[in-house]
């Protein structure tokens, strides 16, 4: 582990003890990761979008550090989470914005690595989000390593360690949930 891992580790400790300053200190060393995941979540948007990587992964920033239930696992955890608050900050905003518009301005997302290169294309998130969310209820671990995987941009390993499974289930599990999430975007009249 290299040593700015274990700094990161250390000041991830402090933040689970309640040190709201180590907060501070841990954005350089996580900004970049956070921005290139933003940057794939905002692929493929209009140039005009209102929200940019920057503002994205500062939002989802005051979301993390202000999160008293988590404990910290490391920077793969911190990273995976940031993930996660990245998404309900884009669900959100999509959600509202649809609401303005009454189904208007659909947040449009290819969901490259997920299903199969010849399904690739375009679909609504608050969809995919229902359907993840639903998901969730029927298999967590898949909806994990999919949350992981495809919104984290973790590897196999990553998740394997985050979720204490082996490399081969984490693989397994992938499979299945992008199968039953291409069913259930089928269902839902997108595929």
């Amino acid at each position: 582990m290299s040593d700015e891992s274990n700094y990161a580790t250390r000041l991830l400790e402090d933040l689970n003890a309640g040190y709201q300053s180590a907060a501070e200190k841990l954005t350089p060393l996580v900004y970049n990761d956070l921005r290139s995941i933003a940057g794939r979540f905002l692929r493929g948007e209009s140039p005009n979008h209102t929200l940019q990587p920057t503002a994205l992964v500062h939002e989802a920033f005051l979301h993390l550090i202000d999160q008293t239930r988590v404990q910290w696992q490391g920077q793969t955890h911190f990273k995976a989470v940031g993930a996660t608050a990245m998404r309900r900050v884009l669900i959100d905003h999509a959600r509202a914005r649809r609401a303005q518009k009454r189904g208007g301005d659909f947040k449009q997302i290819t969901l490259t690595g997920l299903l199969t290169p010849s399904h690739e294309e375009a679909i609504d998130l608050v969809m995919l989000d229902d359907a993840l969310e639903k998901l969730s209820q029927l298999d967590e671990r898949q909806y994990r390593v999919v949350e992981l995987r495809f919104l984290g941009g973790l590897t196999e390993a990553e998740v394997a360690d985050i979720l204490k499974v082996s490399r081969t289930t984490v693989q397994s599990e992938w499979r299945m949930a992008k199968a039953w999430l291409s069913g259930e975007l089928r269902k839902a009249g997108l595929r």
